[in-house]
């Protein structure tokens, strides 16, 4: 593999990481293989676990251990994710303490059933922060309205969260705002906030398959001309968003006491219109206090021919531009933001309930009810 990845951080300050983890990584020596070249941390997600344990027979054995304990299946499910994110947190711990825990991060997610309730969210974030119990790992808060008292909260405890499936600039300040506000309340309670750590993942390619299906339907040539630019645009903002609110007095006084900026991660990177680039999302989005999160393609892809050049500051008057003439060919921006958030919520909850079923169904065939 090149140096490509390796040298988005070394050059431009961003941390390439994989969104994607499975039993057969450890055993391989895959996982170690993609920390060599480069990779500095690893999210997960319901349906990477969906296809994980029902796309292998490597969990058989666990799940049948489980079961002889006397576990449901749900709970079940819960040791297989478990053991592997442990098993992750040990490979990347060297990079995390090499790096004074700035990188190096394994991220869990919650049931994403809970993602509309807020006391469930939270006492669920907390349980499995417990129950993993180890410096490098972030626990995965879905950017609901109702999450952000959570996130809120599990920061002003000092736990790491990643909060996942943002996809408007507007809740995107609000999830800024509950970071910032927990690390305030834990300065003010006495607490050491220099070790909490948090990304907040912004999804891009979904945003260009929604809004292009929304200029096509407007069908004039200005409507068209826009196709491919509405994620990186967005993202763009968003990053200049950050710099803003991660500057100034009020993030002087919580920086002074050590505190880490909350990054900006893009998610959902990989292009879904084969027209665009491969590497699209990759290398238009890269820039310091930044991280990507890559599936498996798209990190080949730019790890093979990707161009490293900062670029996530670049054009950002005609990025403001270019979005704000959305409306005029009927893109309401707010609208695609809400349905993209309700189809991340369902998309997961249903890969939970999908993985959920087939476990119950391989517990029946052990004869455990």
């Amino acid at each position: 593999m090149s140096n490509l990845l390796a040298d988005l951080h070394a050059i431009h300050g961003q941390s390439p990481w994989i969104d994607n983890l499975q039993r057969s990584f450890f055993a391989t020596g895959r996982l170690d293989s993609l920390i060599a070249s480069g990779v500095r941390g690893l999210t997960s997600n319901p349906t990477i676990f969906q296809k994980a344990i029902q796309g292998s027979t490597d969990y058989d054995e666990q799940f049948a251990s489980e079961m002889g304990r006397g576990l449901t299946p749900a709970e079940a499910y819960w040791e297989l994710v478990v053991r592997d994110i442990h098993s992750a947190l040990d490979a990347f711990d060297p990079l995390y303490r090499a790096s004074g825990g700035t990188d190096g991060f394994v991220s869990v997610e919650v049931d994403p059933s809970l993602a509309h309730d807020g006391s469930g969210t939270l006492a669920a974030g907390r349980a499995l922060h417990e129950r993993i119990a180890r410096p490098n790992v972030m626990i995965k808060i879905p950017a609901t309205k109702e999450g952000l008292g959570a996130i809120r909260t599990m920061v002003s405890e000092g736990r790491n969260v990643n909060v996942t499936l943002i996809f408007s600039l507007q809740r995107y300040s609000e999830v800024i705002e509950a970071h910032i506000r927990g690390l305030e309340d834990r300065l003010a309670a006495g607490g050491d906030v220099s070790a909490v750590a948090g990304v907040a993942s912004f999804f891009i390619s979904r945003v260009d398959s929604e809004i292009d299906k929304r200029l096509e339907a407007d069908g004039s040539d200005a409507a068209l001309a826009l196709r491919g630019t509405a994620a990186v645009n967005q993202a763009r903002l968003a990053y200049d968003l950050f710099r803003t609110a991660f500057s100034g007095p009020r993030w002087e006084r919580l920086a002074a006491a050590g505190a880490q900026v909350q990054r900006p991660l893009w998610a959902s990177t990989s292009t879904k219109n084969p027209a665009y680039p491969d590497t699209l999302y990759v290398d238009s989005l890269i820039g310091p206090d930044t991280v990507n999160t890559l599936p498996d393609a798209t990190l080949e892809a730019f790890a093979s021919h990707g161009t490293v050049a900062r670029t996530i500051d670049s054009g950002v008057d005609t990025a403001r531009t270019q979005w704000d003439s959305l409306a005029a060919h009927g893109v309401d921006v707010d609208d695609v933001a809400a349905q993209l958030e309700r189809e991340g919520v369902a998309s997961f909850i249903a890969s939970f309930d999908d993985l959920l079923a087939a476990l119950s169904a391989k517990a029946t065939a052990l004869g455990r009810p």
